[in-house]
């Protein structure tokens, strides 16, 4: 007999249906030869702290590196700790006899580092010894499950891609676990969850938030002329090339171009603009433009790219790579013909003749090539399946369509001294533009040549503000997690520095989450913000280690390396070991941060409690209630005193020294609203007059 073990219970039932194995029991089915059974997600995972004997958080236990891992079932916490998991244990008892019964074990778990990682710590938890081979398959239909049974690999090639899942496991442990434990002890009351990934996620999210707020914007100004050619129909605007910040000097050009008839043509340069085909989806590049386009959250994205999945609609989805190999793009005809009588996209696939290449390279394909529809058609499906789905095949088609070519004029013209500029723009081939049926803006300009003389029809001076960077959205949240925080606009760049992100596109949804849930960040309309715990903790650990997002990228990197077989897993762990042994320093070392003292006040919300003071927060002593009344506002720190008068009265004295989101200093009351949350409070101006009945200057 051999046993086939997939991730979950509905992947098993498509192979056992291949396969033959039909006949159900409690955990697994039968048939054929066969068992086929399912695992729910990691059964088996490291044992926390508990497991080793170490109780509770206590500096005398930091750091805590084991020097070996125990392996232990799912765990889920209850009122007296944590405690396996029954219907985990169940499970795992099952396979055991299953695997213990069997000649060879065919891995089926998904085909990447975590379902490597879900396989090989059961294995090792259940000690077999039973040898296996490896499924790796990129789609669910049936054609791809019978090739991929009929092809089997040994298990033994994918021993790299277990060590790299490993690493990041142990990795994530460490630091997680003692990070957390540290600034905990470190804090004296609360618990502050710091992790590998999620605390340098966290500051690119609040750094981006400081530099949205601290921005002062400055006035901008330029100026514009409008003309026509010989044909009195065409009609052209010029822009200065120059933008004013004061608005005196535009104005001086302003009055320069009320008062001239002409302008004179500088220069015509016309060229051939070429706009490549986007490359195909891989899931990271498909949740930033879901998005986007159609608020989707990341999260949200890769559930409904799973269900897709095991829908068999679309190949597996946890892919990295935007890229197809030589094998796979043989098929693509097959795909666009498939397209046939579909309403939306028949059109377009089939006036498809020559296909572009720029998605082919089997040397840029890792564990699994780009997203791509299967060809197997879709049944009736939720509005949001659908979405996903089209946006799947729609960049399908747009990567294999034409380029899209445009002819661009820019016309350079001068008055008085000021060079102005035009463009114009005539779209020669939409090419994959057309896929969506884009409206393509053209302005064609008139036939100038340099020293033209251009009257001036009309003139304008328009006025602006620069803008700050907005705060992140979870699109580039995932983009700044994809090149480690550098801004890269270049495609091919961005596809270079993949190796370099945080994150993998599997988990990067689950980092959001988890800043979400540990309430570090909120949803705010479309953008992410952080609130203020996540702003306390980025306060103290911002110029740490645990918040560096380059070092994390590294750590990516070396991961990957492990997965190719370059770099020793055991190198990696002793560089996590050292980096764990330098943050629970520094972080320990936090606690004069979080030193108190008792402000001598009555928490004004429960009335039970008693005020602390502390560095950044002055908070409620009463776990129940645990107020926390944060002392930077609006660019300035409130003193003891002000926070006294605060706690007993409700409210402050007039206190100087607020600075407006434009920078602008301003007076105010600091006050408590019905939640016992901040406010501003002006008080109104009474006018002051002389004995004259003037107002005094």
């Amino acid at each position: 007999m051999k046993t086939i073990i997939a991730e979950k219970p509905s992947v098993a039932r498509e192979i056992a249906r291949l396969v033959g194995a039909t006949k159900p029991e409690d955990g697994y089915m039968y048939g054929n030869g066969y068992y086929v059974t399912w695992a729910f997600g990691h059964l088996v995972q490291p044992a926390l702290p508990d497991g080793y004997g170490i109780k509770g958080f206590r500096r005398d236990n930091l750091p805590v590196i084991p020097d070996e891992f125990l392996l232990v079932p799912r765990q889920v916490r209850t009122e007296k700790g944590y405690k396996a998991d029954s219907g985990v244990l169940k499970q795992i008892r099952v396979i055991t006899k299953l695997f213990n019964g069997s000649d060879r074990i065919i891995v089926a778990t998904d085909a990447g580092r975590e379902g490597e990682l879900i396989f090989r710590y059961l294995y090792h938890h259940i000690g077999c010894n039973v040898p296996f081979d490896r499924l790796w398959i990129s789609s669910l239909t049936d054609k791809a499950i019978r090739e991929g049974l009929a092809n089997l690999e040994s298990g033994e090639k994918y021993d790299n891609l277990y060590l790299a899942a490993k690493s990041r496991s142990e990795a994530d442990w460490l630091v997680g676990i003692n990070g957390t434990q540290a600034l905990t002890v470190a804090a004296g009351r609360g618990t502050y969850s710091v992790g590998r990934v999620q605390t340098p996620t966290l500051a690119m999210v609040c750094a981006r938030f400081w530099e949205n707020k601290r921005f002062v914007p400055q006035d901008v100004f330029q100026t514009h002329f409008s003309t026509r050619g010989k044909d009195a129909d065409s009609v052209a605007k010029f822009s200065s090339v120059e933008k004013w910040n004061v608005k005196a000097d535009a104005a001086e050009v302003y009055n320069m171009l009320k008062e001239s008839r002409t302008a004179t043509v500088l220069s015509v340069e016309r060229k051939e603009t070429v706009q490549d085909t986007p490359l195909l989806y891989d899931l990271t590049t498909l949740q930033k433009e879901a998005n986007a386009k159609h608020g989707f959250t990341a999260e949200q994205t890769l559930a409904i790219a799973q269900k897709l999945y095991e829908s068999k609609l679309i190949t597996y989805p946890r892919t990295g790579s935007r890229y197809i190999p030589e094998d796979v793009f043989a098929g693509i005809p097959a795909l666009l013909k498939g397209l046939k009588n579909n309403p939306r996209w028949d059109a377009v696939a089939g006036r498809m003749k020559q296909l572009t290449r720029r998605s082919v390279d089997g040397t840029k394909v890792t564990d699994h090539h780009a997203l791509l529809p299967t060809g197997v058609k879709p049944l009736l499906f939720a509005k949001e399946e659908t979405t996903i789905y089209d946006m799947i095949v729609g960049r399908m088609l747009e990567a294999f369509s034409e380029k899209c070519i445009k002819d661009v004029t820019t016309v350079k013209a001068e008055c008085g001294g000021v060079e102005f500029v035009a463009k114009g723009c005539i779209v020669k081939q939409a090419g994959w533009r057309s896929v969506y049926r884009e409206e393509q803006e053209e302005t064609a300009l008139p036939e100038w040549k340099e020293g033209d003389s251009l009257p001036i029809m009309g003139c304008s001076m328009t006025e602006g503000k620069t803008k700050p960077k907005p705060f992140h959205t979870e699109a580039t949240l995932l983009a700044a997690m994809e090149t480690a925080g550098k801004e890269i606009e270049d495609e091919e760049m961005r596809q270079a520095m993949k190796d370099c992100g945080i994150g993998t596109p599997a988990t990067r949804a689950a980092i959001i989450e988890t800043l979400l849930e540990r309430e570090y960040i909120v949803r705010s309309k479309k953008f992410l913000a952080p609130t203020e715990k996540g702003l306390a903790l980025y306060s103290i650990v911002k110029g740490m280690n645990i918040a560096n997002v380059e070092m994390t990228g590294e750590w990516e990197t070396a991961l990957a390396k492990i997965e190719r077989g370059e770099l020793p897993a055991e190198a990696f762990m002793r560089d996590i070991e050292a980096y764990t042994r330098k943050i629970t320093t520094e972080l320990l070392a936090c606690d004069k941060l979080f030193g108190h003292k008792d402000s001598g006040c009555c928490c004004p919300k429960c009335g039970n409690g008693n005020m602390q003071f502390y560095g950044k927060v002055v908070r409620c002593d009463n776990a129940d209630c645990g107020l926390p009344v944060f002392r930077q506002i609006a660019g300035k720190t409130l003193s003891d005193t002000e926070m006294t008068d605060l706690l007993k009265n409700g409210q402050t004295k007039l206190l100087n020294g607020f600075r407006s989101k434009q920078g602008k200093p301003f007076s105010a009351i600091v006050a408590f609203d019905g939640d016992f949350n901040t406010v501003f409070e002006f008080p109104k101006e009474k006018k002051k007059t002389g004995k004259t009945g003037r107002k005094r200057k």
